[in-house]
Order: structure tokens, then C-alpha cells, then sequence
């Protein structure tokens, strides 16, 4: 009786099985999600086929195993080249307004209540859409999603480091139109190595001065001063992984300080080695420091993995508590870039719902609150 009973007491959850079911249950935000990288593998498929688009892959089995390959631990530039193949059939407003549509209602099947959707129009471009096309096609299909199923949603405009500051400046630019219409954020991704956040300073100068939210991709390939320059010349509400900022002590102080989120994405930051294993990953350190860390997907096709998914791994690998899952779930709610005075109601819906759920869990496992807390 006592084994069974420290058995229990060591995991609230009750079993993997159990505890993954419960996750799913919980309601859930994904603030980092890249659309290109998110699309449903037939999707890829039937659209390359209506578009007459020859794919280098023929079958779903030869999809996994391409990106498989891509994503088996080498770097983010061989990560990154898993794009070329999405957005090959995403160039169409069709195309664009089905992906959206579906990367919406994949999240509101596991109670993702908010998201972020980010993309960069100049990447969509290689046919007849302009700028603007892009937003208006993906606007269409999360409103759609929105209407059928209930899930609030954003879009984030990211501008690419390795394209031209010029570019960036239009994409702020297009950011600013559109915000206040569904555009939420800016965010500036790619490749970190050589391609300094600095340099795109002028675009973050137009949407501060507009009021627009700033996210920004640093700290995932490169070290702490990447993130210095998204905070300090960028201006960062918030930190696309941040996954190297332990390496620098003061300036994790600063955005600890400061609460700005840190948006980690467990599954793809192994894959391009921004850490060379889940259990190194300094996830759990940062959440015992008292960071504001969420939990985000990234790129759902390329990195194979959904918000539950992401979930279960971190309490699997950092051994989290109902009360750790609780703190990160309620982190994403804090950190969207919603109003303040629409995320009140957003939030407290969770607060009620997630309590709920694990008074549920409380009481079927046998834990005390004081073992939860």
C-alpha cells in the first residue's frame, strides 16, 4: 500500500496515457506558429496537383522521411530549407486562405483557444499576389476558422534577415496598415549567423512609433547579444526561443525584470541544435527562475509536433507538476498581443477552465492540494 500510495504521490498525472489526455483537455495558446511551416501534409499535396506544381517528394511516407532528414539535429539553415518545399504551393490566394483556415481549426481540435499565426508576405509573391493580397488571403481564412469554431486568432508580418532592410521596411509598413485588422505583431526570422537584427532597425522605428507589438526571432542560433539587439535596437515585446539567454546573466535579469515572454519551442530547438537535447534544454531552469515562458509549436508540419505534443514532452522531460503546467499555460494567455482589456476576459476564461480541470485531475489521483501546490 505505502509503494502504491509514493507511486501516486511522485505522479499526480497518473500515468503518460492519462496525463496526455488531460493536456489535451486544457485550453492552450500557440503564440509561434510560421504558417509555411504548418501545413497538413495531403493539403501539400492536393494543392501541388491542382496547381500542376511537381514536388520533390511523391507520397506522404517520402514527406516525413525528407523532412525527417532535414530536421535530425544538423542546424537551422538546413531546417530552414523544409520552406522551399510549403511554400512552393503557397503562392495563390486559395492557397494561402486553405492553409490558414486548417492551421486553425488542427489548433481549436486540441483547445488551442489563441493564436498567433506568423508568415512574411514577401515569400508568397512569385505569381500574381501583391503584398497585401497575402494579408487579406490569410485574414479570410482564420476569420472563417474564427466564425466555425470559436478560436481567436492574430497574424504577425515577419520580415526575413537575410532579405533587404528595404524589404523589412515594407513589411513594417504593410504592419502598420493592417493593424488594428488582424495583424497583431512584427517579427523579424531567419537565419541569425551573419544577419544582424540591427540592421533592419528602421522597420521596428516604423511599427513602435505606430504602436504596433514586436517579436523577434534571437537566441535561438546565435548568443545573447542577438537578443541584446532585438531588445535594444529592436525593441522586443517579446523573444522568439531565446533559448541562449542563460549565457548571459544580466541581460537574462533585464528580461526577467521587464517580463518579457520568452516564446520556446521545445521540438524544433532541438531539431536545428539551438540545444543539443531535450533534457538540456533550459526550459526548466527558466521557468524555476521565474521568466515568463511559453510554449509554442513553431512549425507543426516541419517539426512534427502539435501544442499537446509540446506539452507532454516538457512535463515528461522536467517532470512538471499540474501547478508547472498551469503557470505555462497561463504564461501564453498573459503574453498574446490582445488588448489588455479584451485578454482580461480571455484570461480569466482560462484561470476557470484549467483550475476546473485540475481540481478534476486533484481528485481522481488522490493528491492533496498541498501535493499539487
Amino acid at each position: 500500500m505505502r509503494r502504491s500510495q509514493e507511486r501516486r504521490r511522485t505522479s499526480p498525472w497518473g500515468d503518460a496515457r492519462r496525463r496526455r489526455g488531460i493536456l489535451q483537455a486544457l485550453p492552450k495558446t500557440d503564440l509561434h506558429v510560421h504558417l509555411d511551416g504548418s501545413l497538413r501534409p495531403a493539403t501539400l499535396f492536393e494543392l501541388a496537383k491542382e496547381q500542376g506544381q511537381k514536388l520533390e517528394v511523391r507520397n506522404q511516407a517520402e514527406l516525413r522521411r525528407f523532412l525527417d532528414k532535414l530536421t535530425a539535429g544538423v542546424s537551422l539553415p538546413t531546417y530552414l530549407k523544409a520552406f522551399d518545399l510549403t511554400l512552393s504551393v503557397m503562392q495563390e490566394r486559395e492557397a494561402l486562405e486553405r492553409v490558414a483556415f486548417e492551421l486553425a481549426e488542427d489548433a481549436h481540435l486540441e483547445n488551442v483557444r489563441y493564436m498567433e499565426i506568423r508568415y512574411c508576405p514577401a515569400l508568397h509573391l512569385k505569381g500574381s499576389l501583391k503584398l497585401a493580397d497575402t494579408v487579406d488571403a490569410v485574414l479570410r481564412g482564420l476569420s472563417e476558422a474564427g466564425r466555425r469554431f470559436g478560436i481567436q486568432t492574430g497574424t504577425i508580418i515577419c520580415g526575413i534577415r537575410h532579405l533587404s532592410p528595404k524589404t523589412s521596411l515594407e513589411l513594417a509598413e504593410l504592419a502598420v496598415a493592417y493593424a488594428g485588422r488582424g495583424v497583431v505583431g512584427f517579427d523579424l526570422a531567419g537565419a541569425e549567423k551573419d544577419y544582424p537584427a540591427k540592421a533592419h532597425r528602421e522597420a521596428f522605428d516604423i511599427v513602435l512609433r505606430n504602436n504596433v507589438n514586436v517579436t523577434v526571432h534571437a537566441g535561438e542560433a546565435f548568443g545573447p547579444q542577438s537578443i541584446r539587439q532585438a531588445l535594444h535596437y529592436c525593441g522586443a515585446h517579446r523573444i522568439g526561443h531565446g533559448t541562449r539567454l542563460r549565457e548571459d546573466t544580466l541581460t537574462l535579469d533585464y528580461v526577467n525584470d521587464h517580463r518579457i515572454p520568452l516564446e520556446m519551442c521545445l521540438t524544433s530547438n532541438v531539431q536545428t541544435q539551438a540545444t543539443p537535447s531535450f533534457e538540456e534544454h533550459p526550459f526548466r531552469e527558466y521557468l524555476g527562475l521565474g521568466l515568463r515562458v511559453t510554449l509554442n509549436t513553431d512549425n507543426r508540419l516541419v517539426s512534427s509536433t502539435t501544442m499537446t505534443d509540446e506539452l507532454d514532452r516538457a512535463a515528461e522531460t522536467f517532470d512538471l507538476s499540474p501547478m508547472d503546467v498551469r503557470q505555462v499555460l497561463l504564461n501564453g494567455f498573459k503574453s498574446a498581443f490582445v488588448p489588455y482589456r479584451e485578454k482580461g476576459a480571455l484570461l480569466r476564461r482560462a484561470v476557470l477552465e484549467i483550475d476546473q480541470e485540475l481540481e478534476r485531475v486533484q481528485i481522481q489521483t488522490g493528491e492533496s492540494e498541498r501535493d499539487l501546490l
